[in-house]
């Protein structure tokens, strides 16, 4: 969808260049979307990328220790995780970014994911954050050669 620009949430601590786990920030930068994880019907069936339902025993750890570090897990799990069905839908439809994926560093931040926003745009804990609506526009256009871009005006 070329440079297309669409109203999001980021995260609590802003846009950093620098970002560390726990530190709430969007990583500045280009990132590529993997693959995603998909809970509500309407986003079930409509992308390029790889996509899997989430399951009650879905984890992502974020303990920069753990040889899952940054990874999905499945829980019960032995270090601290993100649990992937959350009661408030906001990972009904949850890209993967490539943030810290390969290589991986410890502490570099986990979890940096491309989901659907709270009312309001609330921030987020990092990741970048849609309407239902601009994910469900945007998803049938998003393929692993997909590139989100996050910038300071």
């Amino acid at each position: 969808m070329g440079n297309t620009v669409f109203p999001c949430a980021l995260g609590r601590g802003g846009i950093t260049a620098n970002k560390r786990e726990g530190d709430g920030g969007t990583p500045l930068g280009r990132m590529r979307l993997l693959s995603g994880f998909v809970r509500d019907r309407r986003f079930a069936f409509c992308s390029p990328l790889p996509l899997q339902r989430i399951t009650r025993d879905l984890g992502w750890c974020e303990v920069p220790d753990d040889r899952n570090y940054n990874r999905p897990v499945r829980i019960p799990y032995g270090a601290s995780h993100e649990r992937m069905m959350r009661n408030d839908a906001l990972y009904d439809a949850c890209m993967v970014l490539d943030w810290n994926i390969r290589p991986r560093k410890r502490g570099r931040g986990s979890a940096i994911f491309f989901h659907l926003a709270r009312p309001g745009f609330t921030p987020t804990e990092g990741c970048v954050a849609v309407t239902p609506k601009v994910m469900a526009r945007l998803l049938p256009r998003l393929s692993p050669r997909s590139v989100m871009v996050v910038q300071r005006n």
